[in-house]
């Protein structure tokens, strides 16, 4: 038996989960060498389901069978797209890092018009997010924006096949499984505000395990992580889920110890009649307090109102 220290990686099977946990991978290994690490390959809810992610749970489903193996001790620690964690994690369980940011914007994707101004009138645009939905028929009435569930490669096969005109993936998934070629579009955040943490990837293990903590906080990019701190504080500040109709942004200016945050929060109605926009700046060191300060503006404007239609289903 090698006595070699190990590390075992929980991963959705999915092809850019594999992607994301093999980057996590290889960080370490290029950290340490002789570390023997091994991917446990899991199937989760949200990945056996066709049926919308706010019927089935939420993003949330996509963690739930690996959180349970860092639980039970059948994996050290868990890779996940960061969007896709929600603000409270169950107990017992830490972020222990947060790997530096890819592109956070959403990408339009379609094999007939080159961006989404060119779109016809009731061209069907396609998109698995509450978020993306609600913004782009605030921006784009005249479309049909569609829901869309599976993964990248299902949701292009969908669109080649013609079950949509068009579709808004995230940018950082298509370039990370070499897909960059099928963008037309590289979405302003202006139009479509990104969601808390995209294109960031979390690593997420048990809390007190300092052998693995330990390993984790070398891949921790401080920059991005402070920027998702400001970010998932406005989610925190809103319920903590992250299906709700809501976008947060944070962008870091001057870098370095002294560098300064700016935040913009969307919460947007279901049928896109209504965007509430908060925009706050301050210092790094003080990202929570502006995510905080930001989630509060909205629920002073409205907000809460939005949230609840959202969970009910009612536009």
């Amino acid at each position: 038996m090698s006595g070699r220290e190990r590390l075992v990686i929980a991963t959705r099977a999915s092809p850019l989960a594999l992607w994301q946990a093999r980057y996590v991978r290889d960080l370490l290994r290029g950290r340490a060498p002789g570390l023997e690490i091994a991917l446990r390959e899991i199937t989760t809810t949200g990945d056996r389901s066709d049926r919308p992610l706010a019927e089935v749970g939420g993003k949330g489903v996509f963690l739930k069978e690996l959180e349970h193996a860092l639980l039970r001790g059948d994996a050290d620690l868990a890779v996940h797209s960061l969007k896709d964690m929600p603000a409270a994690l169950p107990r017992g369980l830490v972020l222990a890092a947060v790997c530096e940011r890819a592109d956070p914007r959403d990408a339009f994707i379609s094999n007939r018009s080159a961006s989404l101004a060119d779109l016809p009138p009731d061209a069907v645009l396609g998109t698995g997010s509450l978020r993306r939905q609600s913004q782009l028929r605030a921006r784009f009435p005249r479309l049909r924006v569609a829901g869309l569930r599976g993964n990248v490669g299902s949701r292009l096969a969908k669109l080649d096949a013609g079950d949509c005109d068009a579709m808004v993936l995230a940018a950082a998934g298509l370039k990370r499984l070499g897909l960059e070629a099928r963008i037309r579009e590289i979405i302003r955040p202006a139009i479509c505000l990104p969601a808390a943490g995209q294109g960031a990837i979390g690593v997420e293990c048990r809390d007190g395990d300092h052998r693995v903590l330990n390993w984790a906080a070398a891949l921790n990019h401080a920059d991005t992580a402070v920027c998702v701190a400001a970010e998932r504080a406005v989610t925190a500040g809103l319920g903590g889920d992250c299906r709700l109709p809501l976008a947060a942004f944070a962008e870091l200016h001057d870098g370095g110890g002294d560098g300064e945050i700016t935040l913009r929060a969307r919460v947007i109605s279901a049928d896109g009649a209504r965007l509430l926009h908060s925009e706050k700046r301050g210092p790094r060191d003080e990202a929570a307090a502006i995510g905080q300060a930001a989630a509060e503006d909205l629920l002073a404007n409205g907000a809460a109102a939005l949230i609840a239609a959202a969970k009910t289903g009612d536009a």
